[in-house]
């Protein structure tokens, strides 16, 4: 008797959501994705009473939360590796995907911004929202100093890189961050990170067939679908970025 594909419950907007198909792409999981709108669709409260997402269902378990997903993913679905062996590369790659998941994204959510409304104008509602991106990046970008591995703690991508990857997507196309001014080193990380963790978050789409490509060293990414991002607007000041690399992408990408 086949067994039913788990069930994941998203919004093409939601870096929460992101996080979670990334990892089922990365581990190769055949999954069926439901878009909802947790705000307006009564039904969804019946699987998530607190109606955030994600949610997953896999058989008769449900299970909401992101992290909680993708440590329940990584027990239940071994190959390709989430976490890390060492205790304490996994205490940094954990402390990383935390501080997105806890201190940086909702953080900058409806409910925040919303406590803002009618107190605050749209412009001065972005900047309590900047300065909480800003705090986090800045955060995490003092975790990495010295990083000389191809993502955030080595040569494989891990929790850390797959909430980060959208957090940063997220940050310059829906809250106008300017990581020339904010973190460089993050820049310089997701430069690295983003052509494997490459996803279609700006498509309004039901499909949970994600783009994924890698690069290697210094090679430039052929598989590059996130069309929002302009490298070449951006100057870093980390030193180990030079700026052929930077031309070699924007090539890729205009």
């Amino acid at each position: 008797m086949a067994t039913a594909k788990p069930i994941l419950y998203g919004a093409w907007i939601s870096s929460c959501s992101h996080r979670v198909r990334i990892a089922l792409n990365l581990k190769g999981v055949d999954y069926e994705y439901k878009a909802v709108n947790p705000r307006t669709d009564p039904d969804y409260e019946k699987i998530n009473p607190i109606k955030y997402i994600p949610a997953l269902v896999d058989g008769d378990f449900v299970l909401s939360d992101s992290l909680a997903i993708m440590l329940y993913l990584e027990d239940k679905y071994p190959q390709h590796p989430l976490v890390p062996k060492d205790i304490k590369t996994k205490g940094l790659d954990l402390q990383i995907a935390n501080i997105v998941c806890s201190s940086i994204q909702p953080l900058q959510g409806y409910g925040v911004i919303g406590l803002h409304e009618g107190r605050l104008s749209p412009d001065e509602s972005l900047e309590v929202v900047q300065r909480y991106i800003d705090k986090g990046f800045k955060a995490i970008e003092k975790l990495l100093d010295g990083c000389d591995s191809k993502y955030c703690v080595g040569d494989e991508v891990h929790l850390g890189d797959v909430c980060l990857a959208p957090q940063i997507h997220a940050a310059i196309n829906r809250f106008q961050i300017d990581m020339v001014f904010t973190s460089s080193l993050i820049f310089f990380v997701q430069i690295k990170i983003s052509a494997a963790l490459t996803l279609h978050t700006h498509q309004k789409t039901n499909s949970n067939k994600l783009s994924f490509s890698c690069r290697r060293n210094t090679q430039p990414c052929r598989d590059f679908t996130m069309p929002t991002w302009k490298f070449r607007h951006f100057k870093p000041h980390c030193p180990r970025i030079s700026q052929m690399h930077l031309q070699q992408n924007n090539q890729e990408i205009k």
